[in-house]
């Protein structure tokens, strides 16, 4: 099995080829060619490699296929005997990308 990880947005994401991945909102038109550059760890059945802290060639090829909104976060404030009470709530927006291929040089 071929995967790598992957850093984007300062989060890191396990890539599998084929496999959809969701990170944080990014600014790009749907059916764009998207390339993650820092890779971190590549896994090829047997293969390792780790970067310290990410392999230099290295290059997982994506596609966005949407952009999508996260499940609703309610955060409610509350403070007995003062009458606050603070209802907000929260939707992270989401890029849906399809990974296509995984390259190391």
């Amino acid at each position: 099995m071929k995967y790598a990880i992957v850093e984007s947005g300062g989060k890191q994401y396990k890539a599998v080829e084929g496999t959809a991945l969701e990170v944080d909102l990014l600014p790009v038109e749907v059916g764009e060619q998207v390339d993650l550059d820092q890779v971190l760890l590549f896994v090829d059945d047997d293969e390792v490699k780790v970067g310290a802290p990410g392999l230099n060639g290295a290059k997982v090829k994506t596609t966005v296929v949407s952009h999508v909104k996260g499940p609703k976060i309610v955060v409610f404030k509350y403070r007995p005997k003062k009458r606050i009470r603070v209802k907000t709530g929260h939707r992270q927006q989401y890029t849906r990308l399809m990974v296509n291929s995984i390259e190391l040089e």
